[in-house]
């Protein structure tokens, strides 16, 4: 009976303990939260990929969702599938009315200067008369282009037309050159086919691309189109993305970039 006794009391005290154990496996699960961030592959991804564990370290399970385009990423935060995205500047998401009402840019990261490349010309100069020039066909990297084009020379803008020009805003074109207006993922992959293409510095790096060593010219250190956090509006004050600001805007990323681009991105903090 005794030995029955002290069975029970044994087998009591093993299945208390390991329901302790459950529990303290339990709460340490949820003491993770989890942060949902979209993303270009190239800087972006790879700059979260950096910090994934400083975060962790502090229970905060970083998935870094990649895009490959520049729509899908606001589309998806919209939709409160992310919460937050990294890929794009101010002007960018100022685009669109949708865009610019329903999200909230937090704090800059970077600038990936804008280049124009050629696979036919070592130097803008050898541009010839007629030559067409590949060109983003969103409002805001368009203008930028378009920008980029003047300070070095090759036509003269509107004054008024400002960050959103359009070729319809082109005043002086001495050389007549004619524009094609493509999604920025086409740009790279154009230069077979045009005499030069304007490039984010980006998919310049994706496709192989130096923005120092292989452009005919780049954006200088100016440029006001620094890419940084987004999120929908209302969540700006969430904790994570403080924990995140915290690891992201430090030396360790400012070395990596200098480290790992060779000038085709700036680190902006």
């Amino acid at each position: 009976m005794k030995k029955t006794v002290f069975s029970l009391l044994i087998a009591g005290a093993m299945v208390l303990a390991l329901t302790q154990t459950a529990e303290a496996k339990g709460n340490a699960q949820k003491s993770t939260t989890t942060l949902r961030v979209g993303v270009n592959p190239v800087p972006h991804g790879e700059l979260l990929e950096l910090i994934k564990d400083d975060l962790a370290a502090q229970g905060i399970d970083l998935k870094i969702v990649v895009f490959t385009d520049y729509v899908q990423p606001n589309a998806a935060l919209l939709a409160g599938d992310l919460d937050a995205n990294f890929f794009q500047h101010i002007p960018y998401l100022e685009s669109s009315e949708e865009w610019k009402n329903g999200l909230s840019f937090l704090w800059g990261v970077h600038v990936e200067p804008y280049g124009l490349y050629s696979a036919k010309y070592k130097n803008a100069a050898d541009i010839p008369n007629g030559a067409t020039i590949a060109i983003n066909n969103d409002p805001s990297n368009e203008g930028r282009a378009l920008l980029l084009l003047q300070a070095n020379g090759l036509i003269t803008l509107d004054p008024a037309s400002g960050l959103r020009a359009t070729p319809l805003d082109i005043t002086f074109n001495p050389k007549n050159l004619k524009f094609r207006e493509l999604e920025a993922a086409q740009l790279p992959r154009s230069l077979p086919d045009v005499d030069a293409a304007t490039i984010n510095g980006n998919y310049a790096l994706e496709a192989g691309l130096n923005p120092v060593r292989d452009s005919l010219f780049i954006e200088g250190a100016e440029s006001p189109y620094v890419n940084g956090l987004v999120v929908k509006k209302g969540n700006e004050g969430d904790p994570r993305l403080e924990a995140l600001k915290k690891v992201l805007l430090t030396q360790k990323v400012k070395d990596y970039i200098g480290n790992t681009y060779d000038g085709g991105v700036v680190a902006a903090f």
